[in-house]
């Protein structure tokens, strides 16, 4: 994990990440395996951190990690919810970046 935001964002630990966030944790810190918090929460499928994440100010189309951004690490593990979620909150479908190069190469693998 780049942070402990990314930590409890990916293990879904939603008081943690509020606890974090209250405290001044920067919503859009880049580092580590997954880029962002928002990654980290979006490829685990955690909805609940995710709109947290989103409220807070994190940008939907942050880029960085293996995964490249949210909507990638959403579709690269099938979490349609998470993908409709994103793209509502104005995630770039066309955004390229990380293993998969966009979100639809990410579903597909």
């Amino acid at each position: 994990y780049g942070n402990a935001l990314q930590a409890a964002s990916v293990e879904s630990h939603e008081a943690v990440v509020r606890l974090l966030l209250d405290k001044g944790a920067n919503v859009n810190a880049q580092d580590g395996h997954y880029g962002n918090a928002l990654q980290a929460a979006s490829v685990g499928g955690r909805e609940a951190v995710v709109r947290l994440l989103v409220d807070k100010g994190a940008n939907v189309n942050a880029q960085g990690g293996e995964y490249g951004n949210a909507l990638q690490a959403a579709s690269v593990e099938g979490h349609k919810a998470m993908v409709r979620l994103l793209l509502d909150k104005g995630a770039n479908v066309n955004a390229q970046g990380g293993w998969y190069g966009n979100a639809l190469q990410a579903a597909s693998a």
